[in-house]
């Protein structure tokens, strides 16, 4: 298995993009639940104003209780507007449309805030003392509801309990200044005082649950994304284990053919040993493509199991295609097959073994599917280095099983071709990109051929000096 990767720094663009999103998820999730309290803090609200008025009618000048009344039942009505609104519109949106709600109708709270401390003006030191204490009891009671039913969006909280306390000492201030002009009443000063204590107390405890809030939140993204990843790591899991067991299935059936075929060339050869020179090739053939089979089931387990060592240094690509012409110019031959080739001078940071056996892969892929033409191995400048390319003049693959032949044990169906190999080549051509970190594609047309191009990293011959490097997959 490959090493799990070190973590990643605080800075690290991934980790930054992570904590943005939970920041974005946690915002929005707040503002959600801060709106899924607006309502019944309105009703209850809704059910304050008529005891108000009540207290304070036969107390008060009746034109400014009015007045006050007339803006709270507004400020009220503009509120469960907003809220309507949000429920409409946003309700359902991204990070991004709440914040803009948020922007644009967070004014009404710290509004609401201010009509309800300026209901000080009406009744401090007018009404009997009994009404300014069921008043004030009003208010307090008010203060300490803001804390649980707007904390979650703290922008709205602070505005609307500091509207209330700026009002409510804005109304003690006129008290002391103009009604009852300084030093006032000893009560006056006290009752500043408590406003100013309550005030802290009340911020300091939305704050406070505000961060609660915050945490619990963070908790339950983090508890997703590892719900998330652990049913992934879990689906990759099970994926594994079924194509493990096909792959299984697949080269059982793959070898039964070949061993059944030697056993019944052995009971023939024992029943008449006058066709040794008949049965032999058979039986060689049949345990070539045996060893041909464990071989490459012994390569893709090694390439599974990342045990691969990868030497990297310099691979000459004249020198390489050379080998390779010469390995596979005979077996194309036999097939009336030119095998061409075209190549620069150049070099590439790899392995020469396994590059070549990456590359013997694809070309003998392009001679079994090729029964006229030929097959052309070239060299040409990458985008970021050097391209092999394999052309073939073959049947061609068809677009829905492009994809599906670097599967372990994948042939296509009623392909010509396909019946003399096992439908391994590809699948450990694909680890082997991995193993080198060569880019692999295709371009295929049925009926017309196949191009496979490998893109590698050039050389750079300041490696030379620095020796080898040996790295395991």
């Amino acid at each position: 298995m490959n090493p799990a990767p070190p973590p990643l720094p605080a800075d690290s663009p991934h980790v930054v993009a992570d904590i943005a999103a939970r920041d974005d998820w946690v915002e929005a999730k707040l503002t959600r639940n801060f709106m899924r309290n607006a309502r019944p803090a309105l009703n209850s609200t809704a059910l304050v104003i008529p005891v108000i008025v009540v207290v304070l009618y036969n107390s008060v000048n009746h034109w400014a209780l009015l007045s006050w009344t007339l803006a709270a039942v507004l400020i009220l009505v503009m509120r469960y507007s907003v809220v309507r609104i949000y429920q409409r519109d946003y309700a359902d949106s991204g990070i991004a449309q709440q914040r803009a709600f948020i922007a644009r109708y967070g004014w009404t709270w710290p509004l609401g805030g201010m009509v309800w401390g300026a209901s000080m003006f009406l009744y401090f030191l007018k009404a009997p003392v009994f009404d300014q204490f069921i008043c004030l009891i009003v208010l307090v009671g008010m203060a300490g509801f803001s804390v649980g039913a707007l904390s979650a969006c703290l922008r709205c909280f602070i505005g609307y309990i500091n509207g209330l306390a700026y009002t409510i000492l804005a109304a003690l201030a006129w008290s002391m200044a103009v009604e009852r002009p300084f030093p006032g009443t000893l009560t006056t000063y006290a009752l500043v005082v408590l406003v100013l204590i309550y005030w802290s107390a009340v911020r300091m405890a939305g704050q406070r649950l505000n961060r609660v809030q915050r945490s619990n939140l963070d908790l339950q993204f983090a508890n997703a994304q590892l719900i998330a990843s652990l049913t992934e790591k879990t689906r990759v899991a099970l994926e594994a284990v079924e194509a493990k067991s096909r792959f299984i299935a697949s080269a059982a059936h793959d070898l039964r053919q070949p061993v059944h075929a030697l056993s019944l060339y052995a009971d023939w050869l024992r029943a008449e040993p006058e066709l040794v020179l008949q049965i032999t090739p058979k039986i060689v053939q049949s345990t070539q493509a045996v060893n041909e089979l464990f071989n490459s089931l012994f390569d893709l387990a090694r390439l599974d199991a990342s045990v691969v060592e990868v030497n990297w240094q310099r691979v000459d690509l004249p020198s390489l295609v050379g080998e390779l012409e010469l390995r596979y110019a005979p077996l194309a031959k036999e097939k009336g097959l030119d095998l061409r080739t075209h190549v620069r001078p150049g070099a590439v940071r790899s392995d020469p073994v396994l590059l070549k056996r990456l590359l013997g892969n694809l070309l003998s892929n392009a001679i079994r599917h090729t029964e006229r033409g030929g097959v052309l191995l070239a060299v040409r400048p990458g985008e970021d280095g050097w391209r092999v390319e394999v052309w073939d003049t073959g049947v061609g693959i068809a677009p829905e099983h492009q994809q599906a032949i670097f599967q372990e044990f994948y042939r296509v169906a009623k392909h010509h071709g396909t019946e003399e190999g096992f439908g391994l080549g590809l699948a450990i051509v694909t680890r082997l990109c991995g193993a080198l970190n060569h880019r692999l594609s295709m371009q295929s047309r049925p009926g017309q051929g196949t191009v496979f191009r490998l893109d590698m990293e050039a050389f750079d011959d300041g490696e030379s000096a620095r020796g080898h490097l040996d790295s395991r997959y």
